[in-house]
């Protein structure tokens, strides 16, 4: 059985599934930490069955687990071992090392870390790190000698590539050669100054659901656009469609929380970048606030009927009650090297054809 905190990423409850394990889901506070009360019923209860926590840390709610240590103590006090995830790595690296809080084991993943984006190798290209309890149940190789491989106690390759990726790893390793020890940790403390700045600039327009002591957020910050779906019927989806508009694909939506956006910029955004999008955000704002003051209508407005293509605007008859230019060009700022949406409105998954959209409804298909 694995306990996996609410803060957990999707991919942790995922794959304990497919090792056959029982995943019970562990609560988060109000703060969004783990709760270590329940955490402690949890694992007792389960004491018998329990294998391991899967913890992300910085977790997926934005924020560094102030009781990580205590949370290794509580599963390690139930026979339980503990697996940090390391897809937030780019928060840690030159500050903490998971082996110090506790844990017995720790993926490194490359992605958003070590030069590497997201979809470039992603999630599971890395070394994965363990305690010396753990070292004989890391794969092996058959060309690896005896002494290198641990005798026959080793379990063999896990993959037909079992060292990773040969076009992304030399990436990796000469980004981290290039760096050092300083420019490394430099990385770290930039892409928590660039989240902190996001949410700093936006928390006066967008409420910032979660955050440690002092307000300081870790690598991320969500934003809770809820409220605005309950006063203006304006959701996650329509203010995502709209940044299309502005010339941004959308940030993370509605994870972990439904009807939130999670802004992950990492280190390798300009501070003139973040501006860029944070000035979209404020002004997209402000369109919200038009329709909440009566001064937009709640229908048909440019968040409703967002992105807007070339061939919806190059129509004769225009029949909304806000302008070509608005529709298009929303913010002198983003008006140059305009990005036109190939694909206009598309209703999730069914799509909308009288909105210029590809898609077609499911029974055509």
């Amino acid at each position: 059985m694995c306990l996996n905190p609410g803060s957990a990423d999707d991919t942790n409850t995922a794959s304990a599934h497919m090792d056959g394990m029982k995943v019970v889901v562990v609560a988060c506070d109000n703060g969004g930490n783990v709760d270590l009360s329940d955490l402690r019923v949890k694992a007792e209860t389960h004491r018998a069955r329990l294998a391991a926590v899967m913890v992300t840390y910085p977790s997926t709610h934005g924020v560094f687990e102030a009781s990580i240590r205590e949370i290794c103590e509580i599963v390690h006090a139930n026979g339980g071992q503990v697996y940090v995830d390391g897809a937030n790595l780019n928060a840690l690296v030159g500050l903490a090392a998971p082996g110090e809080f506790g844990a017995d084991v720790s993926h490194l993943n490359l992605h958003k870390t070590f030069c590497i984006p997201h979809g470039g190798g992603g999630p599971g290209v890395g070394p994965v790190a363990v305690g010396a309890h753990l070292a004989r149940f890391l794969p092996g190789h058959r060309n690896l000698g005896a002494g290198c491989d641990n005798g026959t106690d080793r379990i063999g390759a896990v993959a037909a590539a079992p060292y990773g990726s040969a076009g992304i790893l030399p990436i990796s390793w000469m980004y981290i050669a290039m760096m050092g020890g300083d420019g490394l940790k430099a990385a770290t403390e930039s892409a928590i100054l660039a989240a902190n700045y996001v949410a700093r600039r936006l928390s006066a327009h967008y409420p910032v659901l979660y955050a440690g002591p002092g307000g300081w957020v870790a690598h991320e910050c969500i934003l809770d656009l809820r409220p605005l779906k309950q006063s203006t019927d304006i959701g996650v989806e329509d203010v995502a469609k709209r940044l299309i508009d502005y010339g941004f694909h959308a940030p993370t939506m509605s994870f972990p929380v439904a009807g939130t956006f999670m802004i992950e910029p990492t280190e390798s955004e300009s501070k003139a970048e973040l501006d860029c999008f944070i000035d979209a955000m404020i002004s997209i704002r402000s369109e919200i606030r038009a329709i909440e003051e009566g001064r937009m209508d709640r229908a048909d407005n440019p968040l409703k009927n967002a992105p807007h293509t070339a061939a919806a605007l190059l129509t004769e008859e225009w029949k909304h009650s806000y302008s070509r230019s608005q529709a298009a060009y929303p913010s002198p700022a983003h008006g140059k090297d305009k990005y036109w949406p190939p694909v206009a409105r598309a209703d999730n998954v069914y799509g909308d054809r009288n909105l210029f959209c590809s898609c077609i409804p499911a029974e055509d298909a």
